[in-house]
């Protein structure tokens, strides 16, 4: 939608380095705010007397002025639809045509066998894929961020909530990683 996201925090770069790579990953670029130890946070008036920065989001515009900020609770992540209701609101005209121009439908998700319904960042979801691979198992893998049907199936089976990794082994659902469960659905699988 025309933006670039930031994450920034008050670790330093070998931490932030740690906790992407724990997750998998991050698709944007992470700062530090580490010295002069939370200065940025402070400018933004985020800084916690405890040395952290709040769980803030802030949308500036091109030309440097601060046009949204929220400040959440440190576990609860940001609505994106509201944010995206704010980028569309800054230059509704360029984001549309940019949407149209870049809208692909997304694939639906796939029907029987082994389906692993994923986030790239879920360090259980890489062990799944793993658990999975090392029996030699096929299966398909569907990144709920990118397909919202599939995201919307996810929070139906997880009654509101998205949990990662989902399987669907032949219809039988099973929530997270658990290899019991796993096992025993892949034995329902193999019975005549």
């Amino acid at each position: 939608m025309n933006a670039q996201v930031l994450g920034i925090s008050v670790d330093h770069i070998p931490c932030i380095k740690a906790w992407a790579d724990n997750l998998g990953g991050i698709h944007y670029p992470l700062l530090s705010d580490f010295w002069p130890h939370g200065r940025i946070s402070e400018m933004y008036g985020v800084l916690r007397p405890e040395g952290y920065s709040e769980r803030a989001v802030f949308v500036i515009d091109r030309q440097g002025i601060l046009r949204y900020y929220e400040i959440l609770p440190i576990d609860q992540a940001p609505d994106n639809e509201a944010l995206r209701k704010v980028l569309r609101d800054i230059e509704p005209q360029t984001i549309m045509e940019q949407a149209d121009a870049e809208h692909e439908e997304p694939a639906p998700p796939p029907r029987g066998g082994i389906i692993m319904y994923c986030t790239p960042w879920c360090p259980d979801c890489r062990k799944g894929r793993e658990w999975l691979k090392a029996r030699g198992l096929d299966f398909s893998e569907v990144n709920v961020i990118e397909n919202p049907d599939a995201d919307a199936q996810l929070r139906i089976w997880g009654n509101g909530y998205r949990i990662t990794p989902t399987f669907d082994i032949d219809g039988v659902i099973v929530l997270d990683f658990k290899e019991q469960e796993l096992l025993e659905a892949l034995r329902r699988r193999l019975k005549p």
